[in-house]
């Protein structure tokens, strides 16, 4: 609270109608340092990289780009954006994706052209890997939740120093890290902002992780159980012929896929190994791909497995010989601090514990209590695709349950989550990936418009080719029995 007063108190605006762009430069925000503050012409920003093209279309705002400095070891990269004219008094922080350090221009704009003040960090670092953590415990408090909250607090200063005025409203934007962000700001800084977007959170970090080695684990410690992309295909198919009718339509796409009871075994072949068929160990394989992380030892489910339907997208796991480096960093620089660690040797009872242990909440952030952020009247968004090859759909389900197990019925009234048939991870797939929360969220918090259904929408060639009702978990979209199948008012949400 102190600190918070403080960087208020400091940002204190050179008049009451605001002060100049340029005049921002001379804002004394606590531990930072201000090293842009101008105005930008409709047309003129071109990104800092050097290799990128200027944004044409951008109306004029006001650029501020800072260094936070909160510890002896920290240098948290901002930028705040505000349009100069047409303001619609909002504030839309963006969250980041991975490990990755570094300010995405292309979402500040998007955000810009909606009429919203805007902001967004690079967490800290630089790049796109975790190594970054390898003996800086500061940068890593930074990259789990400081570098966002203080990004929050002087990008709200720097806000109502330029216009003169605080933003009536402030929300939170982000998928996959940017989710998890989001859950961390509703649970540890349940103040900083009114609504929360967050699709498919790595919340659950360092269970996760585990569950990326467990499926590398699987196809690559015997070589014969390596499943290669030519059979991807293959899978998939065979799990459209077991489930695809399940919901009543046919049309590549499950609606709920934890109702597909699928067993890859009959796929196994009963001659020699061809792309249509799996060897017995690739049978083995692809059952712990879909059945999760368990300890060994207590037989506990460590993270869920992923779902019937992403099968397409296990190339993101099992193509390579070595797991993303998304999780190994998380191992080889924060917990064992050996970058020469080998995945193999993860034990899944001793070290998940040791894991969970140094984590201590840092980057986990599955604490089920959102009591303060709900009795302020924060809403929270919540989505994920079933098809998510990358972060099991299940974490977010478990992690809905939660909090509803904590708050009782009433969390309802503050939380909703949407499962995204057939989408991947954040977006893509065969399924409807294309919908609107941010109108979503903004009529919930300014209007107080509980949402329902939500309209979503696949696309080809710019074109909606099928639309479909996204519905509040636990309800699914059910055909109506007449209609075109590929028109969402032919659909009716309902519980199974």
């Amino acid at each position: 609270m102190v600190r918070l007063l403080a960087w208020l108190l400091m940002a204190t605006p050179l008049s009451a109608a605001g002060a100049p762009c340029d005049g921002l430069a001379s804002l004394g925000l606590p531990d930072s340092e201000i090293t842009v503050a101008r105005t930008v012409e409709s047309g003129a920003f071109t990104p800092p990289t050097g290799s990128a093209s200027p944004f044409q279309d951008l109306p004029v705002f006001c650029r501020v780009a800072a260094t936070l400095k909160p510890s002896s070891d920290s240098e948290i990269k901002i930028e705040v954006w505000m349009p100069a004219s047409g303001w619609n008094k909002k504030f839309l922080a963006n969250g980041n994706g991975g490990w990755t350090g570094s300010i995405n221009y292309n979402t500040l704009a998007n955000s810009l052209r909606l009429g919203f003040a805007t902001a967004m960090t690079d967490t800290g670092h630089e790049g796109g890997s975790g190594s970054f953590a390898l003996g800086h415990p500061e940068k890593l408090t930074d990259f789990a939740y400081r570098a966002v909250h203080d990004m929050t607090t002087a990008a709200k200063a720097v806000i109502k120093a330029y216009y003169g005025e605080e933003p009536g409203v402030s929300y939170w934007m982000g998928c996959s890290q940017g989710g998890r962000q989001g859950l961390t700001e509703a649970q540890l800084f349940p103040r900083d902002y009114d609504g929360i977007i967050a699709g498919a959170p790595a919340n659950n970090w360092v269970h996760l992780m585990a569950q990326i080695v467990w499926v590398a684990q699987s196809v690559h410690n015997d070589e014969s159980s390596y499943i290669p992309p030519s059979k991807y295909p293959a899978i998939h198919l065979a799990v459209l012929q077991a489930c695809d009718a399940q919901d009543g339509v046919r049309d590549g796409v499950l609606e709920d896929p934890t109702r597909c009871k699928f067993d890859p075994s009959v796929l196994k072949c009963k001659g020699a190994d061809g792309p249509d068929c799996l060897t017995g160990p690739q049978v083995d394989a692809a059952r712990r791909i879909y059945s999760g992380a368990v300890n060994p030892r207590t037989r506990q489910l460590i993270f869920p497995g992923l779902e019937p339907g992403s099968e397409l997208g296990w190339d993101q796991f099992l193509a390579g010989l070595q797991p993303t480096s998304f999780a190994l960093d998380e191992f080889k620089y924060v917990v064992f601090q050996n970058p020469d660690w080998d995945y193999k040797t993860l034990n899944f009872d001793s070290d998940i514990a040791k894991a969970d242990e140094m984590d201590h909440g840092l980057l986990n952030a599955t604490d089920p209590n959102l009591k303060t952020f709900f009795e302020r009247g924060g809403k929270l968004l919540q989505y994920h695709g079933w098809n998510d090859q990358l972060i099991a759909p299940l974490g977010s389900v478990d992690y809905y349950k939660s909090v509803l197990k904590m708050a009782g019925g009433k969390a309802q009234e503050f939380y909703r989550l949407y499962m995204v048939p057939g989408m991947k991870h954040c977006q893509g797939g065969d399924g409807t990936a294309s919908f609107d929360m941010l109108s979503v969220i903004q009529q919930w918090v300014e209007s107080g418009k509980a949402p329902g259904a939500v309209t979503a929408s696949r696309t080809a060639d710019g074109k909606a080719v099928r639309t479909r009702p996204l519905c509040p978990y636990p309800q699914v979209a059910v055909y109506k029995g007449k209609g075109n199948t590929d028109d969402a008012q032919n659909f009716t949400c309902k519980n199974r």
